[in-house]
């Protein structure tokens, strides 16, 4: 009998090669082809397929299951994320760092459902004596219709969904996770895959709501095929600094929800913990000196204030050093650009430093204004005054572009006790903004 020839799977894009080679010639990765046995199949596909016709349903007849009320988690902000909720039937992959509170999040979610319906806590990485010290931690050992098993193997989790004792079920982790049928080790291309499709299935047939845990790779994106996050109905992504600093949930997908909603935690002693002011906690601290500006944000749909830092110093070296923690680097480059074409700043010989006050990583394209008069300040040794906000987004030309919900910023504000907000010119005209059209005007006008 011929040997079975081994394939070579790229562990990033799942592509497939007859042969190892160093870089994937499809998402370009290096050092991502392990080797795999085929499955054996025995004859094609196509000639054993033998297909039923579908009996089709019309809309109206479809009957709603009295199940599909969804389950809340007792943390208000993150049903918000979860579009009001935990779905029966739904599958939700939690990705994040290495210790930053998955596991802690999860397990305060599975002791506060279980106090209406019963949950499942399985865990391929640790023992049951593990989690029974993090439970007693977070007061969740005393619950009833919490259970806890420690199994990798997902045919054993599926059928275990498939009974309908439990309606939800989390899994920590995917990774871990393999079929007997596939011979590829754990965390594989080709074992994410038809693990998560074994769970979603039995999941979908027994309208159990499942999360899955998801690990991430040094660049931040989700670990393994990019199918997984397909295969899902809810992708849900913790940032923030493991260390300390505030710890940010936000969905990325969402079929039954919105996708702007954010929920803003801290870790405590007694686990995680949702942050009701956090504008108040950031500036907590704040000490106005030069490079220092405050932004009106938005996190999702919330508005917030945080505090923009940033040091100007003359380079020691031939190429100045440009460092941003918070912030994108490349919409840092392309400011400071701006910055020394459009007003008489010369930043050519400096280093500069931006910092985002708290751990958070900001996205919002109106924190461009709050960045070049923060870098403008340091640079020039001017402050801003102490009781003024700003937002806006900056254009190539200089310009001071509107931002969304400035009403929201506004009055977040207001409720801090900022007395001034430098805003585009195009905002609500009232007594507390005042509009500016482009940057140099702004650096000119607001900085003493």
């Amino acid at each position: 009998m011929a040997k079975a020839k081994t394939t070579f799977v790229c562990q990033n894009c799942g592509a497939s090669y007859g042969k190892w080679t160093g870089k994937c010639e499809n998402c370009g990765e290096w050092n991502t082809l392990v080797e795999q046995a085929p499955i054996a199949t025995g004859s094609s596909a196509v000639a054993r397929s033998k297909g039923a016709v579908l009996r089709p349903q019309t809309m109206k007849s479809i009957v709603s299951d009295d199940k599909s009320s969804r389950l809340t988690t007792k943390i208000a902000d993150l049903d918000a994320v979860l579009g009001g909720g935990i779905l029966p039937g739904g599958v939700v992959l939690l990705a994040g760092q290495p210790g930053i509170g998955k596991s802690t999040l999860l397990l305060q979610v599975s002791a506060s459902v279980a106090q209406s319906v019963p949950v499942l806590y399985v865990s391929g990485e640790e023992s049951a004596s593990q989690v029974k010290l993090r439970a007693e931690r977070l007061g969740a050992e005393q619950n009833e219709q919490l259970s806890f098993a420690s199994s990798t193997s997902a045919d054993d989790i599926a059928t275990t969904i498939r009974s309908g004792a439990y309606r939800v079920v989390i899994v920590d982790s995917v990774q871990t996770l393999t079929l007997g049928e596939i011979t590829s080790a754990p965390g594989s291309v080709s074992q994410i895959t038809n693990a998560s499709n074994v769970i979603i299935q039995a999941a979908k047939a027994s309208n159990t709501a499942v999360i899955l845990v998801g690990h991430v790779t040094k660049e931040g994106s989700i670990a393994g095929p990019k199918v997984l996050e397909h295969l899902v109905d809810v992708v849900l992504q913790f940032e923030g600094d493991r260390y300390g600093g505030f710890k940010v949930v936000r969905a990325i997908k969402n079929r039954f929800g919105s996708t702007n909603e954010a929920a803003i935690f801290e870790m405590s002693e007694d686990g995680l913990a949702v942050v009701e002011n956090p504008s108040a906690a950031l500036l907590a601290e704040r000490q106005n000196a030069d490079g220092s500006v405050v932004l009106a944000t938005l996190e999702g749909t919330r508005p917030l204030l945080v505090e923009i830092q940033a040091l100007v110093n003359p380079t020691n070296f031939g190429y100045p050093k440009r460092t941003a923690s918070g912030f994108d680097l490349n919409r840092l480059n392309l400011l400071i650009a701006v910055l020394e074409r459009r007003t008489k700043l010369n930043l050519s010989d400096k280093d500069i430093y931006i910092n985002v006050v708290g751990g958070l990583k900001l996205a919002d394209p109106a924190a461009d204004l709050a960045v070049c008069m923060a870098i403008a300040s340091a640079a020039a040794g001017r402050k801003l005054d102490e009781n003024t906000v700003v937002y806006g987004e900056v254009g190539l030309g200089g310009e001071v572009r509107s931002a969304q919900s400035s009403a929201r910023r506004i009055d977040e504000a207001k409720k801090l006790g900022f007395k001034h907000a430098i805003a585009p010119a195009g905002s609500k005209k009232d007594a507390y903004i005042t509009g500016v059209k482009d940057l140099r005007q702004a650096l000119i006008d607001y900085l003493q």
